[in-house]
Formats: C-alpha cells, sequence, structure tokens
C-alpha cells in the first residue's frame, strides 16, 4: 500500500461494508484475534450514547479505509475512551496525532472532563505520540491468563451451587448489583438498566453467560463471562455485593463462572484486573491465572 495523500473525516453510513472488512484486518494482529461478522460490527455501532457519524473518524486513500479513531463518550463520569487503529504500512506519517486532534476537539463538544487511551506497554510509538500530545500514564491494568486445566473442577462444581444463570427481566437487578459493586472502583462508569440489557443480548453474547451467585432469592455476586472465539473464553467482569464481600462470594462466582466456559470446550480463559486491585489479583492467581501483558491507560485533562 503506498503512502498516497490521506483524508480524515466523519464515518457515514455507506462506510459500513468497508469498515466491516477495516475491522476484519485489524484484528488479525490481535493476540486473542475474535471473530468479526457484519452483525458485530453493527452491534458495536448501535452502542448506546454512541454516535457513529460524530463519535467515529476514519482514514481515507484513494477511496479505501485504512484506519480510524473512535470515541465512546462516558458522560456518567466525564470521559471518553478512545481507541484508535491504523494500517501498518500508515503509521510514523502523522496520521494518528492527526486522529487524536479530532477525539479532543469531539470531547470538548462532550463537555467532558477527559479523554483516555488505553495502549500495550511495549508500544513506544504509541507512548511517544500520547506523551506530545499531552497525556499522561495514569493506571496499569494487568491482562492475566488461565489454562483451564490447571482448575480444580471438583471446587468448582461445588462452587457452583447456589449459582444460576441470569434470567430475562432481572436486567435492573444486574445493573443495581454491578453499580453497588463497583461504585469505588477508579474509572467506572456506572451502569443503566439500558446499557446493561444492550450487552446482554447483544448478537455474539447469551443471558446464560451471566452466572449469578444467590442467597435465597437474592443477587449477591456474579460472573459474567464470555467467549472470544478459537476455545478462548472471557471474564468480563466479576462482583461481589459489598455487604458480602470477605465472605468467598468472589472466589464461588469465579469458579462457577469457569465451570460454565468449560462447558463450551474453552482451553484458555483471560481477563483484565487494575494493577492496584490486590485482593482480585491474589484471588485470580489463587485459581492459577499468569499474567500476560501489560496495558497502560493514558489520561489528558480537556480543558
Amino acid at each position: 500500500m503506498k503512502a498516497s495523500s490521506y483524508i480524515i473525516r466523519n464515518y457515514t453510513p455507506s462506510d459500513f461494508d468497508n469498515f466491516v472488512l477495516l475491522s476484519q484486518e485489524g484484528v488479525k494482529s490481535e493476540t486473542y484475534p475474535r471473530p468479526v461478522s457484519a452483525q458485530s460490527i453493527a452491534d458495536w455501532l448501535a452502542w448506546p450514547n454512541f454516535s457513529p457519524e460524530k463519535d467515529l473518524f476514519v482514514v481515507e486513500i484513494d477511496d479505501n479505509l485504512v484506519g480510524y479513531l473512535s470515541i465512546r463518550p462516558e458522560l456518567g463520569i466525564g470521559r471518553v475512551i478512545i481507541f484508535c487503529w491504523l494500517h501498518p504500512e500508515q503509521r510514523r506519517r502523522g496520521i494518528a496525532t492527526r486522529l487524536l486532534g479530532h477525539a479532543v476537539s469531539r470531547a470538548r463538544e462532550l463537555g467532558v472532563g477527559a479523554a483516555h487511551v488505553d495502549i500495550m506497554e511495549d508500544n513506544s510509538l504509541a507512548r511517544k505520540v500520547l506523551l506530545k500530545l499531552g497525556f499522561s500514564c495514569v493506571r496499569r491494568f494487568f491482562e492475566l491468563e488461565l489454562d483451564m486445566s490447571r482448575v480444580d473442577w471438583e471446587e468448582a462444581r461445588q462452587a457452583a451451587r447456589g449459582c444460576r444463570h441470569f434470567k430475562r427481566g432481572e436486567e435492573a437487578e444486574l445493573t443495581e448489583i454491578q453499580n453497588r459493586c463497583f461504585a469505588d472502583n477508579w474509572g467506572y462508569n456506572p451502569n443503566t438498566v439500558e446499557t446493561t440489557t444492550f450487552s446482554i443480548y447483544l448478537s455474539h453474547s447469551s443471558p446464560e453467560d451471566v452466572i449469578l451467585t444467590c442467597e435465597e432469592d437474592k443477587i449477591i455476586g456474579y460472573c459474567w463471562t464470555g467467549i472470544i472465539g478459537n476455545k478462548q473464553g472471557r471474564i468480563h467482569m466479576i462482583g461481589t455485593d459489598p455487604d458480602f464481600q470477605g465472605k468467598g462470594i468472589g472466589r464461588k462466582s469465579l469458579l462457577a463462572g469457569l465451570l460454565y466456559l468449560e462447558s463450551k470446550n474453552i482451553n484458555t480463559s483471560i481477563l483484565t484486573v487494575d494493577s492496584e486491585n490486590r485482593a482480585a489479583l491474589r484471588l485470580y492467581r489463587s485459581v492459577g491465572f499468569k499474567h500476560r501483558k501489560t496495558i497502560l491507560s493514558f489520561e489528558r485533562v480537556i480543558a
């Protein structure tokens, strides 16, 4: 692909097919490439509070899309999350710098106080660009991986007693416990019933992916799982009602979630955890999760 002149513009619905192809090319470079279909992209573009025509910028060269930047508004906590991908042959041309300039302008329009970007720790080029644009590293997250053969499945089967799958109609209860569990966590954007419902019923998701730990009729913990393809699973979220912390509910929920993934013939599972969440790290390591890589979260204050 030659280094032709490029334009940066807002996404339009007519870009959809080419954007699907671009997204499919982008995930090939990921450690855990996930299936990308037209339906999964349509789901992503329909995310609540996200306007593709305003919050998604594409890079075009000779009528071909070669990169994009998306802005995920989290107005509840006054920030936006930025994700950027460029075709490798178009890097080191200043395109990412210009894209981030568009993102900052859009963030100002939204009236938020900060913009966040996550990058891999070894991505020195992205770090250099972000620092140049006034971003600073404010947090580290660890990506952990579990070889499912390491799990004590007898303990997991015992833990799964008293756990069950999410049922349609419990969206409000799940939203409430999520917000209770993570109210004091750094960077947590409170969920709404709308966002919870949207996530549960995505085309690649299922209500049974959410495992609930209950005491009688009360939900006291949960483990939200997912399948990312090629016999790989992910723990998206795990939480315990603050009134029940310190009673082993987190371990119970986690093991129940892993047991569910094992029933789907998953070989490895991954999750991401705040490096400062020592209790969570102890739990995950005790089950067998190992450190894979570090993710850096950069922030720029929007004046």
